[in-house]
């Protein structure tokens, strides 16, 4: 490019055609508000930003003479940046955060959803679950109004790809409505059709539907959705002037870029492809674990696919073995292995894959 405008005073043509492009195949009409900037934590501590206004705002028409509502509730096993505000919510490996000034704000457990999600594993993530709503509420009791969003991945992923029932999301939802706050769904890598929907949450019913969507990674570009919520504070982030803002706005050539490939995917119907040959790579990871017993939980949603070693010492083995055979596989979590395959991969790269799991596994 010959020149970088700043897209927050720009409009250009370019900067149009990625909006309207975006608005047809991946904003959902529940979710009318778009802001755009370069990075993913950007995206996130923008989503924050967008409920502190709010909350404080809401508590002022309630009466508070002080301002009021900057606690942000978040989870366990979570990834939401390294920079700012999510700095204090990220907990996964202490070597990203540590020795760097965060808040202390109410983090609470992860339910544990194992697979098969039947019987025991079933109970389990029943008791956790229940757990964990009660550690929201109990959070909500002890700072009364001073709670702005439940900031939450769909499908936690450097935590462990940690999955999420249906039933759970939807409780927080309920909460996040009772105690006005946002729910705030941080889709950065869940996002953008990796798990046959464009958005992961778009699996679940509308009951779970959230009110703010943190996206980047796939979409080159990052930035938030946000839904009518926020138009019950007149003056909110949208209505205000340079409120929340940066100097591009993006950067137009991301955008760009980003247009023509939310246009391959709607043409290609990649999303269909994330569906079908995310069903072959689980079907054989399933297959592999009656085959090896080294190999448990297999899970996954479209291509975002997983599966656990017993210690983190045979996951970090597996990886080494499998760069030793050319084949790069990533891990999660403790133990965990994790996929994430690009949208227009086909059956006979996911066999290359798995003809060499089959030649390294039993070397474990």
């Amino acid at each position: 490019a010959m020149a970088n405008p700043s897209n927050s005073d720009v409009y250009t043509q370019q900067y149009a055609q990625f909006v309207e492009t975006f608005s047809q195949i991946g904003i959902p009409d529940y979710l009318p508000h778009a802001f755009f900037i370069a990075g993913g934590s950007l995206a996130v501590e923008n989503a924050i930003k967008v409920a502190m206004d709010w909350k404080v705002q809401k508590n002022f028409e309630k009466g508070y003479k002080v301002e009021k509502g900057f606690k942000v509730l978040h989870f366990e096993k979570a990834f939401h940046g390294r920079s700012g505000y999510t700095l204090s919510l990220t907990n996964t490996l202490p070597d990203k955060t540590k020795w760097f000034a965060k808040f202390d704000w109410p983090r609470v457990s992860i339910p544990e959803v194992k697979f098969p999600l039947s019987g025991a594993n079933l109970d389990k993530a029943i008791s956790t679950e229940t757990l964990s709503l009660a550690q929201v509420k109990q959070a909500f009791n002890d700072f009364k109004d001073d709670i702005c969003a439940i900031i939450i991945e769909p499908i936690q992923s450097e935590g462990g790809d940690n999955h999420l029932r249906e039933e759970f999301l939807i409780q927080l939802r309920e909460i996040a409505d009772e105690n006005d706050a946002f729910l705030i769904y941080d889709e950065v890598q869940t996002g953008v059709g990796l798990t046959g929907k464009f958005w992961c949450h778009q699996h679940f019913s509308e009951k779970a539907r959230p009110d703010i969507v943190a996206f980047g990674k796939k979409m080159q570009v990052c930035g938030i959705l946000v839904g009518d919520k926020v138009n019950q504070i007149e003056t909110n982030v949208f209505k205000v002037p340079s409120r929340i803002n940066s100097t591009w706005g993006g950067n137009l050539v991301d955008m760009v870029r980003s247009t023509q490939i939310l246009q391959i995917l709607e043409e290609d119907k990649l999303c269909d492809n994330a569906t079908k040959i995310g069903s072959y790579l689980k079907e054989n990871l399933q297959s592999f674990a009656q085959k090896f017993d080294k190999m448990s939980n297999v899970r996954g949603r479209g291509l975002l696919c997983s599966f656990d070693f017993p210690t983190a010492e045979m996951r970090n083995a597996f990886i080494t073995k499998g760069l030793e055979n050319n084949v790069m596989f990533l891990g999660c979590g403790k133990q965990t292995i994790r996929f994430r395959p690009a949208l227009c991969i086909e059956q006979k790269h996911i066999d290359e894959g798995l003809t060499v799991m089959e030649k390294i596994l039993p070397l474990l």
